[in-house]
C-alpha cells in the first residue's frame, strides 16, 4: 500500500475516531497510528498478515474500544496490550496464538473477546479476573479439558465448539452469569458431561451436538427439561421437555 493512500486513511480516522485497514496485505501493525493513540476508538485490521503487534505503540490508546486483527498471523501478544483500560471489544480470530498475556486480566472494561481458530490448548485463567466479561469465543481451538477455575467465569455465553474437550469440571455449573453453553464437536462422553450443568446450573441453552453421546440420551438425565438442547443449530422443546 502506498504511503499516500495510508496517509488518507490516517487522516479519515483523525476526524472519525476509526481507522479500518482490511485486506490490504499489511504486515506490520502501521506506525503511523502513533500519532492518533488518543483519539481512536476503534481499530480493524482483520485479514491482514500482521506478524506481530509493537509493544511501544499498542499500549497508548487510551481511549480504544474496539480493536479487530482477525485473520492475520500472531503468535503472541504483549503485555503492553494489557494497558488498554477501555478496550470493550477484543477480537483475534484466525490468528497462531497459543497463550494470553499473563497481565490480561488488567482489561478490565473487555465485554466481548473472540479467539476462535487460533492454539489455545487450555482455557486462559486470566479470563475469570474479568468481571464484566459477557461474550467468550474460544472455539476452533485445542482445548482438552474444563479446569475447577471455569467456576470463577462471569460470563454470560461460552463458546468451545470444535475443541478436543473430553473433560469438564463440575464447577461450571457455579457460573453465576452463564446462560448460553456451546460444546459442539469435542471429545465428550455422557457420562463426562455434568448434570449438575441441566439440574443446578443458570445455563438455559446447551449446544452439544457432535460429540461422542446421541442426543436422546439426554432425556434420560434429571433436569433435562429446564434447558433447551441445541440439536443441528435448532432449538426446541414441546411441553413435555422433549426436543422436537
Amino acid at each position: 500500500m502506498g504511503n499516500s493512500a495510508l496517509r488518507a486513511h490516517v487522516e479519515t480516522a483523525q476526524k472519525t475516531g476509526v481507522f479500518q485497514l482490511k485486506d490490504r496485505g499489511l504486515t506490520e501493525f502501521p506506525s503511523e497510528l502513533q500519532k492518533l493513540t488518543s483519539n481512536l476508538r476503534t481499530i480493524d485490521l482483520s485479514n491482514n498478515k500482521i506478524e506481530s503487534l509493537p509493544p511501544m505503540i499498542i499500549g497508548k490508546f487510551t481511549v480504544l474500544k474496539s480493536l479487530s486483527l482477525n485473520n492475520n498471523k500472531l503468535t503472541v501478544l504483549p503485555e503492553e496490550l494489557c494497558n488498554l483500560k477501555k478496550l470493550e471489544m477484543l477480537s483475534l480470530n484466525n490468528n497462531h496464538l497459543r497463550e494470553l498475556p499473563s497481565t490480561f486480566g488488567q482489561l478490565a472494561a473487555l465485554k466481548t473477546l473472540s479467539l476462535s481458530g487460533n492454539q489455545l490448548r487450555a482455557l486462559p485463567p486470566q479470563l475469570c479476573s474479568l468481571r464484566h466479561l459477557d461474550v467468550v469465543d474460544l472455539s476452533k481451538n485445542q482445548i482438552r479439558s474444563i479446569p475447577d477455575i471455569v467456576g470463577e467465569l462471569q460470563v454470560i455465553e461460552l463458546n468451545l465448539n470444535q475443541n478436543q474437550i473430553s473433560q469438564i469440571s463440575v464447577k461450571i455449573s457455579c457460573c453465576p452469569r452463564l446462560k448460553v453453553l456451546r460444546l459442539e464437536e469435542n471429545c465428550l462422553e455422557l457420562s463426562m458431561l455434568p448434570q449438575s450443568i441441566l439440574s443446578d446450573s443458570q445455563i438455559c441453552l446447551l449446544a452439544v451436538e457432535g460429540n461422542l453421546f446421541e442426543i436422546k440420551k439426554l432425556r434420560e438425565l434429571e433436569g433435562y427439561d429446564k434447558v433447551c438442547i441445541c440439536v443441528l443449530h435448532h432449538c426446541s422443546r414441546d411441553d413435555n421437555g422433549e426436543t422436537t
